[in-house]
């Protein structure tokens, strides 16, 4: 049965829904205009214009940030689905479009970003000039359906249907700290030699600490003096002296600075994957700078 729409019904500007589908979702307009790239009066104007078409009551002011009616609460569903099927329309044109030049968005932990990813970006402008790299160093996942990166480096396998997964390889998870540090506790043998070591905390919560207890340590939260979710930055205290921090062995034991922690403690192994949206998989600019990465990446 053939479906007639009455597009007559449909009284209202997509940019405008839009403005206010990112102000809903970012909780002011200030942060919903850097969110698009626009300014503040602009997106105000818009969702102004909006209310004015639905002739609905869209937002309130609360304190500094807007609030949703109970008008906009319901419109907005309905908005998110009409702003994820044009995010589909983008990525499905995206990827049908079969020029290298362009941009390619790449994202990974602040780790990879930094020691793994330029001798690959260095080999891929040698190879295709006309790209153009966007690199998001990042210990949050990139959202790749929303269009937040076209290519992730991950390490975890993604559950989402409509992402493409290649496992590139494993890798192990080692202990460093400097000689210097190593000899101040006591050139440490055994996980139990370790119970007044400090360690750099990689996470907020206890999964470092109950991790490390599962593999014969006897750590408590007074073990984790110093915490930076951001690796890089953990690296640097572990290369200062600070204390014991965790990383890709191929990264650790290619810094001179530092020395394995037990080297004879079976390392932690954890997968590393290359992932991309399906529809951006078909683009060939997509599609060589992810089997670049691939091939790179394995030789790590």
């Amino acid at each position: 049965m053939h479906f007639c729409m009455d597009w007559s019904s449909v009284n209202f500007d997509w940019n405008r829904a839009r403005a206010f589908l990112v102000t809903a979702e970012e909780g002011s307009l200030s942060a919903a205009a850097r969110a698009l790239g626009t300014t503040q009066p602009t997106l105000g104007r818009q969702v102004d214009a909006l209310e004015q078409e639905l002739g609905i009551v869209l937002f309130q002011r609360v304190g500094r940030g807007l609030a949703l009616t109970p008008a906009g609460l319901e419109l907005l569903d309905h908005v998110r689905t009409m702003g994820e099927a044009a995010s589909r329309v983008s990525i499905t044109a995206f990827g049908r479009s079969q020029s290298i030049e362009g941009t390619v968005c790449i994202s990974a932990s602040e780790t990879y970003a930094a020691m793994l990813l330029p001798p690959v970006i260095a080999k891929l402008r040698l190879a295709e000039p006309k790209i153009s790299v966007e690199i998001i160093a990042s210990h949050t996942t990139s959202d790749l359906r929303r269009r937040e990166a076209d290519i992730a480096i991950r390490n975890f396998r993604p559950t989402e249907p409509d992402l493409i997964a290649k496992k590139i390889r494993e890798v192990p998870a080692r202990l460093y700290a400097t000689p210097q540090y190593i000899k101040k506790i006591g050139n440490p043998k055994h996980p139990k030699d370790l119970d007044s070591a400090d360690f750099i905390n990689i996470s907020s919560g206890d999964i470092f600490m109950n991790t490390l207890n599962g593999l014969g340590f006897n750590l408590t939260k007074n073990s984790f003096p110093i915490l930076s979710e951001n690796y890089l930055v953990m690296w640097e205290l572990v290369k200062q002296g600070l204390g014991i921090g965790i990383l890709d062995g191929n990264i650790g034991d290619a810094e001179p600075l530092v020395r394995q922690v037990l080297p004879n403690l079976e390392p932690l192994i954890f997968p590393i994957w290359l992932v991309a949206h399906r529809e951006l998989h078909t683009s060939q600019r997509i599609r060589m700078v992810f089997d670049l990465l691939a091939t790179e990446l394995a030789k790590s």
